[in-house]
């Protein structure tokens, strides 16, 4: 299957790109199995109380985070794109099954590149407008996705 590439539009789109130091099927595991999602998806205080995956196009990405306060929040959405290894493509725009979300705020593509040293990783996150785009940024996308990824990495050389 030819695949269209995805075309980074700085007005709509955030990016994070690094390459980590460890094996790329060791970071899908961590990406694709809720025990593992756990441990690592939020920055630290905050943490996971649960997760839900049914890893297929259609299929649920469900976390329910929680704040050192208490304050709770459950992200929902729906998986369009699943290649084991390569890449994962969720959306809140869509539930379960391909049902419109009331409120929806991004498409996350995440890809995994093998490197000699390790994985190349990037994460998208797609927005519907640049008010959106630039709420996202301000709410801490670089240092979030960047602490939440460096968490993965230390989380993944221990499974």
């Amino acid at each position: 299957m030819t695949r269209t590439p995805l075309i980074h539009n700085p007005k709509l789109d955030l990016v994070l790109e690094r390459v980590v130091e460890v094996p790329r099927k060791l970071v899908w595991k961590a990406w694709t199995m809720p025990e593992h999602v756990a441990k690592w998806f939020t920055p630290k205080p905050w943490y996971i109380s649960d997760c839900e995956i049914d890893l297929r196009p259609g299929g649920i990405f469900r976390t329910v985070m929680h704040s050192p306060e208490g304050e709770q929040s459950i992200n929902l959405g729906c998986y369009l794109e699943v290649v084991p290894n390569e890449r994962l493509v969720w959306t809140d725009a869509l539930l379960p099954g391909y049902r419109p979300s009331h409120e929806p705020f991004l498409t996350a593509i995440i890809t995994l590149e093998s490197q000699a040293s390790g994985t190349k990783y990037t994460a998208m996150a797609m927005h519907r407008d640049e008010a959106t785009r630039q709420k996202h940024e301000d709410m801490g996308f670089f240092d979030g996705w960047g602490t939440v990824l460096d968490q993965l990495r230390a989380y993944v050389k221990t499974i």
